[in-house]
């Protein structure tokens, strides 16, 4: 993928560009193409489904396409991914190219307590340090101290808010069924939830990682006698987000892992009263009881207990509403777009001079 060449202007992105074969659009494909609208160049790798395919890939990008572009943003993950971040910037200075690096996952400062040395030499290695969350600037600040905090951006416009004041008992779970989102919680959740409000209904949206967690999902559903109030989807595409999201007033986020998830934010935009685990990164993103209600890991009492407080409380549903509306603001990519190409336009002019 690339645009017409723009001196100055001229980038690599390295990161999973899947949305033609999955539902979900990386952060990174939204940067590299909201930065071709802006007449950047941008060269992007990869869109390999199978793993290996896709690090030789994005390391041999990285080498052909070396005169196509003058800084690279690269993409950094936990467990196998953290490896290929570095073969890629291992490349990367082989071309004399500058880089910024950009963490992700929730799970990435437990990989860095075990291999200390080797994220402190990569981030090191860069030009830059992005985090898209307080949680890994908190986290990871050990490692490197000027990290830069840039959020993963959404197009406000795009997510219709509504104040969420009289909730009705609605609710809506929004992630993919993965085992570290921990979807066997929400219908537990709804069990409990249905003793006080028998017409209560879920939503469950998300693609199946085939780990068995849908099924499981699916098992407790039926066994606990809420599957006939729960609406099963295989996912949803980006643009119909804030349609299914209307639908709701409550969103639940059950997860065991996480950092900053874009659903959360897209939640808060469109004024869904959010109840989360405190898991992660979610206390640096969520204030308890401002913007959101946080409970423990694995505590569907809890949740449900949550939930039912904001359904017969509308001074405190509206308060959530309103507050989270105004903390997705500041992901707006009118916002943070800017940042970006600021700080690429500032490490390629270092590294010119």
């Amino acid at each position: 993928m690339s645009a017409p060449s723009v001196p100055g202007k001229r980038l690599l992105i390295v990161g999973n560009f899947l949305s033609e074969t999955k539902v979900t659009r990386g952060v990174c494909e939204e940067l590299a193409a909201r930065l071709t609208e802006k007449n950047w160049s941008v060269v992007t790798t990869s869109p390999r489904i199978r793993r290996f395919v896709r690090l030789v890939d994005m390391a041999s990008t990285a080498w052909r396409q070396r005169d196509r572009y003058e800084v690279a943003q690269v993409d950094v993950f936990s467990g196998a991914a953290f490896f290929w971040a570095e073969i890629v910037c291992w490349v990367l200075r082989r071309a004399g190219k500058p880089y910024i690096l950009t963490l992700h996952g929730g799970n990435l400062p437990r990989f860095s307590q075990r291999h200390a040395r080797r994220v402190r030499r990569l981030l090191a290695s860069a030009s830059a340090v992005t985090v898209p969350s307080r949680y890994l600037l908190e986290e990871m600040k050990s490692y490197r101290e000027d990290l830069r905090l840039l959020p993963n951006g959404i197009d406000l416009q795009n997510y219709g808010f509504r104040l969420r004041e009289r909730p009705a008992p609605r609710l809506v779970w929004l992630r993919a069924f993965h085992e570290i989102y921990n979807p066997s919680m929400a219908p537990r959740v709804l069990a409990l939830l249905r003793k006080e409000f028998p017409d209560v209904r879920l939503a469950m949206i998300g693609p199946d990682k085939k780990d068995g967690s849908e099924e499981a999902a699916r098992r407790v559903a039926a066994e606990l006698g809420v599957a006939d109030s729960i609406d099963w989807s295989s996912g949803v595409a980006k643009d119909r987000v804030p349609e299914v999201l209307e639908r709701a007033d409550i969103f639940l986020n059950t997860t065991n892992f996480d950092n900053s998830p874009v659903t959360v934010i897209e939640a808060l935009a469109c004024g869904l009263c959010v109840v989360s685990t405190d898991a992660g990164g979610m206390p640096y993103l969520l204030n308890d009881g401002e913007n959101a209600i946080l409970v423990s890991c694995d505590d569907a009492a809890a949740m449900a207990e949550a939930v039912s407080r904001i359904l017969k409380n509308p001074s405190l549903a509206a308060r959530l509403s309103a507050n989270g509306r105004r903390l997705a603001e500041d992901s707006d990519w009118g916002r943070v777009l800017p940042e970006w190409q600021r700080l690429i336009g500032a490490v390629q002019e270092r590294h010119v001079a």
